[in-house]
């Protein structure tokens, strides 16, 4: 690695120096939420044991749901190894909130690609639609939400659920803040405070001292290979937001009169209370590697969203290439810092539930897992990275340096 690398990195670190206290501070506060809520619980060793077959009377599984609720700021929660992703955590949701006749409004545009075939955008047998799902969709206006069309969708159609997905996915919009959820829910539950809202959270837990299950949101929902995992949750995911539909979702997830009852955690309550309790400061590093990437490649004369100093509503930063080649190759220096499989090549390819060919660097202790230091993005214009995760802070800045020595050395070719 050349010596002229590391020291634009240590020359960048410095001037991320306040961000970096910024962050700290928060992680801090969240550190001592997740604690709080350990003692509330009085976990002990007897929580770590594993329950098989049904899963009946399973105490750990039992406080890890009333933690989780009570960090994201929700009534209740259900938090489990049955769920394979947060993609598979959405799916079971919508089914759980809506029936035939009812319609689901997206009010942050066109959700995650994965989201398409559930819903029914991209044709599949199993859809919401093919259950006679109605879908509707309002743009964000200027990285903020279309107010005006909101209200008139809401007013002319009999809206049964709001989604709103605060991370960008694969679009080219900014993130959804806090603010920006808080001012949104006040403005649609004063037209129909019966309207249940739904919040795809994935990447932004822990990224402020407070969550968005403090907004008066119904149901949040997220992946346990992301955030909240810590890196040690092996798989997983939890919806959180008021009883009512949180029993539903358990219903749905397992089968109507069992519902959350049933379950076998099968080993896995340690690794999600240790998870929980490692995901403040896993999310901190996270955000400052994200920062220093945002720094870093400004200088080099990259596009990036967001700045380094700009307010942060999830881990997720993004690098606009505007080329194929420049992509791909930061995307494989990525690959070849990480600590497994750094000698393996990504290369796009086609992906179940894409439209595009996508490639991925994920080098990662768990398969799939963006809370470590990964990095993919979608090949199509304007050809961006979408860079996350770190479990410390010093990998993600090895893995940094990594993929900007192959940038370089490849545009010199």
């Amino acid at each position: 690695m050349k010596n002229k690398i590391i020291e634009l990195l240590n020359q960048c670190e410095v001037e991320c120096e306040t961000i970096f206290k910024k962050i700290d501070n928060v992680c801090f506060q969240n550190t001592r939420k997740v604690v709080d809520a350990f003692h509330e619980q009085e976990i002990s060793e007897n929580d770590f044991a594993s329950t098989t077959g049904y899963g009946y009377d399973d105490i750990g599984r039992e406080k890890i749901e009333k933690i989780f609720a009570t960090i994201l700021g929700c009534e209740d929660a259900i938090v489990r190894n049955q769920f394979v992703s947060a993609s598979h955590a959405l799916n079971v949701t919508f089914f759980a909130l809506l029936r035939p006749g009812d319609t689901l409004l997206s009010i942050t545009g066109t959700p995650y690609d994965t989201m398409h075939e559930v819903i029914g955008i991209k044709e599949n047998p199993s859809s919401l639609k093919s259950f006679g799902i109605h879908y509707l969709e309002v743009e964000l206006k200027d990285n903020d939400f279309d107010y005006e069309k909101i209200e008139e969708v809401i007013k002319n159609k009999k809206v049964k659920v709001i989604e709103i997905q605060r991370s960008k996915g694969y679009s080219t919009r900014k993130s959804i803040t806090l603010n920006q959820v808080e001012k949104v829910v006040k403005f649609i539950k004063e037209i129909n405070p019966n309207i249940i809202i739904m919040i795809d959270n994935c990447y932004c837990e822990l990224v402020s001292d407070y969550e968005v299950g403090k907004l008066d949101v119904d149901v949040v929902v997220g992946s346990l290979i992301k955030n909240l995992g810590g890196g040690i949750a092996p798989n997983g995911a939890y919806v959180v937001g008021k009883k009512e539909y949180i029993n539903l979702v358990g219903e749905r997830l397992t089968l109507p009169g069992e519902g959350r009852e049933v379950g076998p955690t099968l080993g896995i309550n340690k690794s999600i209370l240790q998870g929980i309790f490692l995901a403040p400061s896993v999310v901190a590093a996270s955000l400052k590697v994200a920062v220093l990437t945002s720094k870093v490649l400004e200088k080099l004369g990259y596009e990036v969203e967001p700045k380094y100093d700009e307010e942060r509503a999830d881990i997720v930063q993004n690098i606009i290439f505007h080329d194929k080649e420049a992509l791909i190759h930061y995307v494989q220096g990525i690959q070849s810092g990480s600590p497994i499989d750094a000698k393996s090549t990504p290369i796009p390819w086609d992906m179940p539930g894409y439209d595009d060919q996508v490639i991925m660097a994920s080098g990662a202790f768990t398969q799939g897992s963006s809370i470590e230091i990964s990095c993919d993005g979608p090949i199509r214009e304007p050809y961006i990275a979408y860079q996350q995760g770190s479990l410390n802070y010093a990998s993600g800045k090895v893995a940094l340096a990594y993929a900007i020595e192959k940038l370089e050395k490849e545009k010199k070719k």
